[in-house]
């Protein structure tokens, strides 16, 4: 009869205790509620929709990242050694035979030929000699052709550096150089003649002539190109 009894009196007191739990439990949810506060905000793995703080906030655009140039530590100039130009030395020239000068260079007047016994332009220096004495060439060069002209009686053509050509003409017959020969200045190519027909009336003298790139140019300023 005890031992009903005491199980009796312990059933109701688990009872009891039941009851109070789900008492408790049920205030404790409704607390929650009455206040906004949601049980599962203090769960780190939990998911919550909705936004996050800071989603309302405004964008602020941002810039690129400017990466700055670099520096170049060494000097570029360290070392260098500039180029100079070369500048090309005068023509050395000379007159091709000692003498007197018996007619000079006419190309913007005329002038009175003894010969011809009128008046007409003259495109070089008549220089007299006696005959025999060598003809030289007035500068370095290259003959370029050798042949016997019916005015201006024998010649000799040789081409210089920057454009210059000179003409020797009234020459003897007995001429020294032949087309391609590379001659130096000084270097005899003759000797004075006198088989210009066109200048007879001078007697022995070579008629000295100069060109640049095909213009006349007065034999005295190509003689002090030096």
């Amino acid at each position: 009869m005890s031992n009903k009894q005491n199980r009796s009196s312990m059933g109701y007191y688990i009872a009891l205790g039941l009851c109070a739990v789900v008492i408790g439990v049920s205030g404790y949810l409704f607390s929650l509620r009455d206040t906004g506060e949601d049980p599962n905000q203090n769960d780190p793995n939990q998911t919550v929709a909705g936004t996050l703080p800071g989603d309302d906030l405004p964008v602020v655009a941002t810039k690129p990242h400017q990466v700055l140039p670099t520096i170049p530590t060494d000097d570029p100039t360290e070392g260098f050694q500039p180029t100079v130009p070369t500048v090309p030395e005068p023509l050395k020239t000379a007159s091709p035979v000692e003498g007197q000068t018996v007619a000079v260079y006419a190309m913007d007047a005329l002038s009175y030929n003894q010969t011809t016994r009128d008046w007409r332009t003259h495109d070089g220096l008549d220089i007299a000699a006696e005959p025999g004495t060598q003809v030289c060439a007035a500068a370095d060069g290259v003959v370029y052709t050798v042949f016997e002209d019916d005015t201006m009686g024998m010649t000799v053509v040789i081409r210089h550096a920057d454009g210059y050509i000179t003409q020797y003409s009234s020459l003897s017959q007995e001429v020294l150089v032949a087309p391609g020969d590379e001659v130096k200045l000084g270097q005899a190519i003759g000797t004075v003649g006198t088989t210009a027909l066109l200048e007879t009336a001078l007697g022995h003298h070579v008629h000295f002539s100069v060109t640049q790139d095909g213009d006349a140019v007065d034999p005295a300023r190509f003689l002090n190109l030096t």
